[in-house]
């Protein structure tokens, strides 16, 4: 956003805490932005407020957005269906249109009185990959002969805090299975080389074609394991978080499934793994399982995921979601000028 042109009143990476426990110390930090973004709106008046994700925050700015008459425009709807119905009431309530990306969202929020549409995924508006894999892997200094497994403990520091040694001690343990495997770190660009280079493992920053030239993935709970299932990757899937969150989390969520995966295909796509389960032992198991060229496991990986892919686009509508979203801000836009 800064790169075209966006004037921030905050960075992103200020605002990347997860979790309940989590995100107490940061709560005095989060109550002085949000009193700035609303003198802002106040005295600003913009046409239109383009809240993307981050509930805790946006949710609030929304609501106060709309009690000034200023349109609200909601994209990547928080997944408050996950924790609560109320809440998705209360989404409906703070916006004028939600643009959603998963495409069983539409019906859940137009159920609550929200102007809901699904815009398709955009991680399908991604190029794909220029580098072959020989040349991907020889800048890696890897073998293009052997399989390769690829890691993603996460994009925040505090993700790979939690997840950074037991990836690592989980591609260990593969490898004394299968010394052919070769293990490669993806890394979020939010997190320092020093954090993931105590992995002691090869890492590339473009995780994007990492995960088109492996042969299975494992991933922290999260967009990553969508990133996998565009790209054709059998993946099992992983997260720890704080005790009190994780707690809390038991009581709150009401779905079948942790991984975004799993909740668009209905189904156990991907094995799961989530706090005391996500051990090297047990991770190791499922992915040895799914490095196996022709093994069951693979098999049905690569079906549920390949069904994932297409219920992620937009039928009928074949454009960047993008240009879905902007069209839906001209609208509104356009609406509120005939006001």
């Amino acid at each position: 956003m800064a790169a075209e042109g966006v004037r921030l009143i905050a960075h992103v990476d200020e605002l990347a805490v997860m979790g309940f426990a989590e995100v107490v110390s940061r709560l005095p930090y989060f109550i002085r932005l949000l009193r700035r973004v609303r003198a802002s709106l106040a005295r600003e008046r913009p046409s239109l407020v383009l809240p993307i994700d981050y509930p805790g925050f946006n949710m609030r700015m929304a609501r106060f957005a709309r009690a000034q008459g200023i349109p609200v425009l909601y994209y990547i709807a928080p997944q408050v269906w996950a924790w609560h119905r109320s809440r998705v009431h209360d989404l409906a309530r703070c916006t004028d249109a939600l643009a959603v990306i998963l495409p069983f969202e539409e019906a859940i929020f137009r159920s609550a009185g929200a102007r809901a549409t699904f815009v398709g995924h955009p991680l399908l508006d991604r190029a794909q990959p220029a580098a072959d894999r020989a040349a991907f892997l020889a800048r890696l200094g890897l073998d293009p002969a052997r399989p390769v497994l690829a890691l993603f403990p996460g994009s925040r520091a505090q993700e790979v805090q939690r997840h950074g040694a037991l990836f690592a001690e989980t591609a260990r343990t593969v490898i004394e299975a299968r010394p052919d495997v070769q293990a490669v770190v993806g890394a979020g660009a939010a997190v320092s080389a020093d954090a993931l280079a105590r992995m002691g493992l090869p890492m590339t920053s473009d995780g994007w074609t990492l995960l088109h030239h492996a042969q299975a993935a494992l991933v922290k709970s999260g967009t990553g394991t969508l990133e996998a299932a565009l790209a054709g990757t059998p993946l099992v899937i992983a997260y720890r978080m704080h005790r009190l969150t994780y707690a809390l989390a038991k009581q709150l969520v009401r779905v079948e499934h942790v991984g975004l995966v799993n909740l668009v295909a209905g189904e156990r796509v991907a094995p799961e793994f989530i706090q005391d389960q996500a051990t090297p032992i047990q991770l190791a198991s499922a992915l040895r399982a799914l490095l196996e060229p022709d093994g069951p496991e693979r098999r049905r990986a690569l079906t549920g995921i390949g069904r994932v892919r297409d219920m992620l686009r937009a039928p009928g509508d074949h454009r960047p979601a993008a240009e879905r979203v902007a069209d839906l801000a001209d609208t509104l836009m356009g609406e509120g000028e005939g006001a």
